[in-house]
């Protein structure tokens, strides 16, 4: 039983280590210009087959680490939506859009990646259909979501909230990813913390869903 524990321990070891440096070196350097490789070599592994053996293709290792951080920030969202249950506060719903992200990043520490990684996998045509997909693994949660924000905007076209969601995901990931990118090369940052951050970022896409609706 002992050595079956351990021999476990040790695979999920191995996997958690894979897992950080293939988002440290995608964030870095970009998903096609990494391989496996350099993945294994960056997490202590001898055996170049190790990605392989434990993921899969690199679209499988994609998604293993989407997941993880989708598991985490969906518990967030969960939390933050069952406090504004029936709220017609258009910020409510907002800050349900941005600080699973900040709120998460906070909890990782310094440096982290996985900003970076998300705009990386975000930009690729072949890669950019994984995150869809994790996140849509919570449609209950995302429902919920929005038609809590359709009720602060009932007279907004169809057309036009599809077009200012996208705008607030990839403004949501980019200013992430200014902040996270100053933090670990130690550089100045617009503000002070991931919560202050947040606020800001709230506070414009707030603006932006209320901009005026110019007639085509």
């Amino acid at each position: 039983m002992t050595s079956k524990m351990t021999r476990d321990e040790q695979v999920s070891a191995t996997r958690e280590a894979l897992l950080a440096a293939a988002e440290r070196l995608f964030a870095e350097r970009g998903v096609h210009a990494v391989g496996n490789r350099q993945i294994s070599e960056a997490a202590g592994q001898g055996n170049n087959a190790a990605v392989s053996y434990h993921f899969g293709a690199k679209a499988d290792l994609i998604r293993a680490i989407a997941r993880k951080h989708a598991e985490q920030m969906e518990r967030i969202r969960e939390r933050m939506l069952a406090g504004i249950d029936g709220s017609t506060d258009l910020r409510d719903w907002v800050a349900c859009l941005v600080r699973p992200l900040t709120e998460h990043l906070e909890t990782l520490g310094s440096p982290t990646w996985y900003a970076r990684f998300a705009a990386q996998v975000m930009a690729d045509p072949a890669f950019n259909a994984i995150m869809v997909d994790e996140a849509l693994t919570a449609a209950p949660v995302l429902r919920h979501f929005s038609d809590g924000l359709a009720r602060c905007l009932p007279g907004l076209p169809p057309g036009l909230h599809r077009e200012r969601t996208t705008m607030a995901r990839h403004l949501i990931v980019q200013m992430c990813v200014e902040r996270e990118r100053a933090l670990a090369e130690h550089a100045p940052t617009f503000r002070p913390t991931w919560d202050d951050t947040a606020d800001g970022l709230i506070d414009a896409i707030v603006a932006m869903w209320q901009a005026p609706v110019r007639d085509s």
